[in-house]
């Protein structure tokens, strides 16, 4: 390590943490009615309904950042998030298929959408890995990657034919299919935190491996990695986290996509240091979507998801063009 890199770092994570808490509170005192600081935890309309929709925002964001993060660094591939595998899709095909049937569970906490959308998530990733595997032993990326998108196609094809039959639901449905933590509560924020520090814990622990894929996988085999294990366990990993997240939030775009290339930027390609900033920008990122959602047509709501699309949207043209040009 270099001299000065150490302080750069703890500077790094400091500025980083400074920043998150930061537009945390002033997401929570910012909304269709804003509340004066000193009040702020004190409201109990603030503390039953705000706070936790916050808390699910950031921790939302931080997940699905992480997961873009990796995903990237172990396709070698800028344009590839947690969505590339289809696992998103399969996530919204089943919290779809829950709320036009009705589908719960009696006595279970987070029954219906969650269990569904879960479920469905890694089942789509056991299809899509198993396809792959068929057509090449080696699951190479560029198979896995055609195998996730014309799974999402599929998905997205079954996804309207339910639609078409629910029309009674049609609202709900196609207002959680644009993204929405609108509701969120902090049992929510529990079963997002728990899958956060779990599954983002596997990650991070995989940070020199997926150093090693940034050379290519032959270089990183050479040097033993087990690129098969290695591989599984992050796409594992990866599908249970959006699984989750989309079960909760439902379809939010561009979050994975956009922010690790924005933080990349900043900090470097080491996923040392690109993974954990990589979930505090993306608290953030998403924190901020969600606050334009809830007051730029107040009092009417939009849903995250065409927040995110469209901020996401327009900063990937510019990090494009500004890759173009050097």
């Amino acid at each position: 390590m270099k001299k000065g890199n150490g302080k750069f770092t703890i500077g790094m994570y400091a500025a980083s943490i400074a920043v998150t808490l930061f537009v945390f509170l002033l997401c929570v005192r910012a909304g269709s009615v804003d509340v004066p600081l000193r009040e702020l935890f004190n409201s109990p309309i603030i503390m039953s309904i705000r706070v936790p929709r916050v808390i699910c925002v950031a921790l939302s964001g931080a997940a699905l950042s992480v997961c873009g993060a990796s995903m990237q660094g172990l396709l070698k591939n800028p344009l590839a998030d947690g969505s590339t595998l289809g696992v998103s899709s399969g996530a919204a095909l089943g919290a779809v298929t829950a709320i036009a049937f009705g589908i719960n569970f009696p006595g279970v906490p987070f029954a219906g959408t969650m269990i569904l959308a879960a479920a469905a998530a890694f089942l789509s990733l056991l299809l899509i890995l198993t396809l792959s595997y068929k057509l090449d032993h080696t699951l190479s990326t560029n198979t896995i990657i055609l195998m996730g998108v014309i799974y999402s196609m599929f998905a997205s094809s079954i996804m309207n034919i339910i639609i078409t039959f629910a029309s009674d639901r049609i609202r709900s449905i196609m207002f959680w299919t644009m993204g929405s933590l609108q509701g969120s509560g902090y049992a929510d924020a529990a079963v997002l935190f728990a899958a956060l520090l779990i599954c983002g814990t596997v990650l991070l622990l995989h940070s020199n491996e997926l150093n090693a894929f940034a050379v290519g996988e032959d270089n990183a085999s050479h040097i033993g990695v087990d690129v098969k294990k290695v591989k599984l366990a992050i796409l594992i990993t990866v599908s249970v986290l959006i699984g989750v997240c989309v079960s909760i939030g439902g379809t939010i775009g561009f979050v994975g996509l956009v922010t690790p290339h924005m933080v990349r930027i900043v900090v470097g390609p080491n996923h040392k240091r690109l993974l954990p900033i990589s979930m505090f920008a993306g608290a953030c990122f998403l924190m901020i979507s969600d606050l334009i959602a809830r007051t730029l047509l107040n009092p009417k709501e939009l849903p995250i998801g065409v927040v995110t699309s469209i901020i996401g949207s327009l900063v990937f043209v510019y990090i494009y063009a500004r890759r173009k040009g050097k």
